[in-house]
Parts: structure tokens; C-alpha cells; sequence
């Protein structure tokens, strides 16, 4: 299934991108799963596209880094 890019607006196939979660309870974080609980959207594993797309605290953003490097 495609999903689209909220940076980019590219569509690509849902494993080919992150997902990024809020969580009920608040907490932002790299969805492994794809099916966590909460709010999610997509971005491109791309440097460029995490750069743009993850304005959020510093920890968070190493995670999202750090996460899209193991691909």
C-alpha cells in the first residue's frame, strides 16, 4: 500500500518510508511496527526529507537519524 511523503508529497510504499508517532499519551517517536496507537504520518528516509520533516526536540530527531541509517 502507498503512502505519501509529508515532506516530499512523493508516494511510495509504506515500508520505504518512517512513521512517525504521537503517542496518546504524548510521546513522538520512530513507529518500528506501523501499527502503533496514535497519530502518525510518513516521511522518506531520505536525509533531506527527515531534516524538513522532524521539528521536534533534539533526542527525537537522533532517533529518527539514527533509525533511517540501518536501510
Amino acid at each position: 500500500m502507498e503512502r505519501m511523503c509529508h515532506v516530499c508529497k512523493t508516494m511510495r510504499e509504506r515500508g520505504d518510508l518512517l512513521r512517525i508517532v504521537r503517542t496518546p499519551e504524548g510521546e513522538i517517536k520512530v513507529d518500528e511496527s506501523g501499527r502503533a496507537p496514535g497519530r502518525g504520518c510518513y516521511i522518506c528516509k531520505s536525509p533531506e526529507c527527515i531534516r524538513k520533516g522532524v521539528k521536534t526536540p533534539e533526542e527525537v530527531y537522533r532517533e529518527v537519524l539514527q533509525y533511517a541509517s540501518k536501510f
